[in-house]
C-alpha cells in the first residue's frame, strides 16, 4: 500500500511540473504549444495505457517502435500483458493509470496539456507517445480535448486509435515513425498558415475583386 501511494504521489507531481511548465511558458507569452519525447520502451508504455482506457486487444495496438522484429516484439507483447494482470489499472482513475502502467514523461506531458488548457492555449500533439499523454489528459479533465491539435498520425497502430478514442483529426500523414516532437514543429507552421488566413485574408470585396457580371 505505501509504495502505490509513493508511486501515485510521484505522478501527481509528474502533472504539475508539466502544468507549472506551460504555466511559466504562457506567462512569457507563449500562445501555442507543442509536445515531444524523448526516451526509450516508452511505447511500451504508452500502448498499456491504450489498452486500459480502449479495452482494445494488445496485438491490435502494440507496434514495432524503434523497428524490433518478431521475437522481441512478442516479449513485449507478455510485459505489457503481465504488467496489466500484475497491476489491474482501472480505467476510472487515470492518475493510478499513470503510476501502474505509464511513465513520468508521460505524465508530463499530459500536465503541460492540462496547464495550457486551463490558459485556453492550443497544444498541439506530436506522436504516440505525446497521444499517450494527450489520453490521460482528457481522462482527468475531458475539457482539455478542445484545446489538442493533433498534428500526424505515426506507424504505431495505437496512435490512429488513440486519435479516434480522442476525436481529433491528424494533419500530416507521412508514415513517420519519430517522437521528440517533430510531426508537431511541421504542423505548428500549418497552424500558423490557418490563422493567418482567417485573420489577415481579405474577402472579396475587400479586395476589390468584382463580381461576375450577368
Amino acid at each position: 500500500m505505501f509504495y502505490q501511494i509513493k508511486i501515485e504521489k510521484e505522478a501527481v507531481e509528474a502533472i504539475e511540473v508539466g502544468i507549472t511548465t506551460a504555466w511559466e511558458r504562457i506567462d512569457t507569452g507563449t500562445d501555442l504549444i507543442a509536445t515531444g519525447d524523448m526516451g526509450i520502451g516508452n511505447t511500451t508504455a504508452s500502448s498499456a495505457i491504450l489498452a486500459v482506457f480502449s479495452g482494445k486487444p494488445l496485438e491490435k495496438i502494440v507496434g514495432r517502435g524503434t523497428g524490433i522484429d518478431d521475437l522481441r516484439l512478442q516479449k513485449k507483447l507478455n510485459v505489457i500483458k503481465k504488467a496489466l494482470e500484475v497491476n489491474r489499472p482501472d480505467p476510472g482513475d487515470p492518475v493510478g493509470v499513470l503510476a501502474k502502467v505509464g511513465g513520468l514523461e508521460i505524465a508530463g506531458i499530459a500536465g503541460v496539456i492540462l496547464g495550457a488548457a486551463s490558459r485556453r492555449v492550443p497544444v498541439i500533439i506530436d506522436g504516440f507517445i505525446s497521444t499517450a499523454g494527450a489520453l490521460v489528459a482528457s481522462k482527468i479533465e475531458p475539457r482539455s480535448v478542445q484545446f489538442m491539435i493533433a498534428s500526424h498520425v505515426s506507424q504505431e497502430p495505437g496512435h490512429k486509435v488513440m486519435l479516434d478514442f480522442l476525436g481529433l483529426e491528424p494533419m500530416i500523414f507521412m508514415r513517420m515513425r519519430l517522437g521528440e516532437g517533430t510531426g508537431a514543429v511541421l504542423a505548428k507552421n500549418l497552424v500558423e498558415a490557418a490563422v493567418k488566413i482567417i485573420r489577415e485574408m481579405a474577402t472579396f470585396e475587400e479586395a476589390g475583386v468584382s463580381k461576375e457580371e450577368k
